[in-house]
């Protein structure tokens, strides 16, 4: 008998956590969103023309960016959260973008990270909240070989609208590098 009820309480543990496990991922689950942007101003058409952000959207309206493609030529770029404090610390006074990503050096980021701030060793991108409908600022910053880092570029760019995409799908992502001048 105390094994049938051991054994009954153990079902019930294990579809109360299936319960609150999928209450969780249910409506607070992360959604990804492809968000176009175009160049406002010639430093930034001429560096990377529009561009489209992959973002990941989590709990509580947070966002992170997964990856760029070029909007107007084939050419995408991966990014990785974090970086070191010194890459804030380079922004322009009156900078408001704290969110910090490396830029991969695989594939097209390589490309990408040489226009941005060419002969660094390292890039990041130093981006704000990204959101449909609000344009966006988004700045380089590299490390030199001699351990400095150095504020390369500030991007800007006005919102034109969202891809609509089928599940698992992205624009232009396995298209090859297209970043600054030929």
């Amino acid at each position: 008998m105390r094994r049938h009820i051991l054994i009954s309480a153990q079902i019930s543990a294990l579809i109360a956590a299936a319960a609150l496990s999928a209450f969780w991922a249910g409506p607070a689950a992360a959604s990804t969103r492809f968000l176009a942007f175009d160049a406002r101003d010639r430093t930034t058409q001429a560096l990377t023309r529009g561009v489209t952000l992959e973002v990941e959207r989590g709990l509580f309206g947070a966002t992170a960016v997964r990856n760029l493609f070029s909007s107007t030529s084939r050419g995408s770029a991966s990014f990785t959260p974090g970086g070191p404090d010194a890459v804030r610390r380079t922004l322009p006074a009156g900078a408001s973008e704290s969110g910090v990503y490396s830029i991969v050096q695989e594939g097209d980021g390589r490309g990408l990270a040489r226009a941005l701030c060419p002969g660094a060793d390292e890039t990041w991108v130093v981006v704000g909240r990204v959101r449909a409908g609000r344009p966006m600022t988004m700045h380089a910053v590299g490390r030199w070989s001699d351990g400095q880092h150095r504020h390369c570029v500030q991007l800007n760019y006005d919102y034109r609208g969202e891809w609509a995409t089928q599940p698992g799908s992205s624009p232009a992502r396995d298209a090859p590098a297209a970043y600054g001048p030929n």
